[in-house]
């Protein structure tokens, strides 16, 4: 079991019973871990669901061993780093996960309370609910090319989770933006050779990238521009690759040797179901009181990306501060007769930690 769930329960079976909680979060990424430790604080209990099986959100999906530069103490830091230690930070507060289970259904219920089920059977009864679910579901955008769903998590890949998989391979790279560059400026260090496939000259990613991108395909030991050219065909058998067919407008045809195709054409995202609860919406995005982070419904609260706000930013950091915002709004709600002591956490202490 993973040091960050060490003192946590995991439940991932379906159940027909229903769990009585103060609190429940939809979403385990950075924010939801970071509210588990905010409402642990003020002694409020969590259940937290995730559709996937595994802590993290997408910071653990899509690129876990990517740095982030722009958490406050961490002049760098591995996605899957800052999981794991905001899942340590949440765990003396015994929060129950959820994993592999998908919200289905939301409804009111006596006193105020939420009634919530999973599509899996799960039932839950909260007096709150937060949500963090992040840009909502998400898949790639799949390049249209025939054949390509046979190769598909055995040589074609749309998002990289070790980067030492592709030690000593030929990597296809298609795409123009930031994930494309990364990778490729990334994966430079082990693969054998890497095709950056891009429609046209121009790439639209970080300046400073575009600029490592040209060093390394000038001095064309391991990266090779290909443009401007798009992915037309896949060659291979039992999924497994050995040639991407690319062409140019013009018709012209080239063919590149390859063991792995990474497509990077971003990511579709959508609320999923959390659209059809109600709530109100903002261009996609749930709107929030930014006083309090709650929704148009009393009761259930958003943070994170999936939120929507004048002023609003998208950082990590900003969907930390919501979790505490959300947090003590939350505790005034469920506790009114109680008056909240005010504490820092270095006099407070946490419970478990010296």
């Amino acid at each position: 079991m993973p040091e960050a769930l060490r003192d946590s329960q995991v439940q991932t079976t379906e159940t027909k019973t229903t769990a009585t909680t103060d609190v429940v979060i939809i979403g385990a990424g950075p924010v939801g871990l970071f509210a588990v430790f905010e409402l642990g604080m003020l002694k409020i209990r969590c259940h937290v669901i995730d559709a996937l099986d595994s802590l993290g959100g997408q910071c653990a999906a899509l690129y876990p061993e990517k740095p982030i530069y722009d958490i406050p103490g961490y002049p760098r830091i591995q996605a899957s780093e800052l999981v794991e230690r905001l899942g340590e930070q949440a765990a003396p507060f015994a929060p129950v996960y959820h994993l592999g289970q998908r919200v289905e259904r939301i409804e009111s219920g006596p006193e105020g309370r939420w009634l919530l089920e999973t599509e899996g059977g799960l039932r839950l009864d909260a007096k709150a609910v937060v949500i963090a679910a992040g840009g909502g579901a998400f898949g790639p955008n799949r390049p249209p090319l025939e054949g390509i769903r046979d190769y598909e998590g055995k040589s074609v890949f749309y998002m990289v989770r070790r980067r030492e998989d592709f030690r000593g391979k030929r990597v296809v790279i298609a795409g123009g933006g930031d994930s494309a560059l990364d990778w490729t400026l990334s994966l430079a260090e082990m693969a054998a050779q890497i095709h950056v496939v891009h429609r046209r000259p121009k790439f639209r990613g970080a300046p400073d990238s575009v600029a490592r991108l040209q060093e390394l395909a000038s001095a064309g030991d391991v990266v090779r521009l290909v443009v401007p050219y798009q992915l037309h065909g896949l060659e291979g058998r039992d999924g497994q690759l050995e040639a991407v067919v690319v062409r140019k407008m013009s018709g012209e045809e080239r063919r590149l040797e390859a063991d792995v195709l990474l497509p990077f054409f971003g990511l579709s995202m959508n609320l999923g179901p959390i659209a059809s609860w109600g709530l109100e919406l903002e261009r996609g995005q749930i709107a929030v009181d930014p006083e309090t982070c709650m929704t148009s419904a009393e009761g259930i609260y958003a943070i994170g990306d999936v939120n929507s706000y004048p002023g609003k930013l998208k950082l990590i950091l900003c969907g930390f501060s919501e979790a505490a915002m959300a947090a003590h709004a939350i505790y005034a709600r469920i506790r009114p007769d109680e008056t909240l002591h005010w504490e820092y956490s270095t006099t407070k202490g946490v419970p478990g930690v010296a």
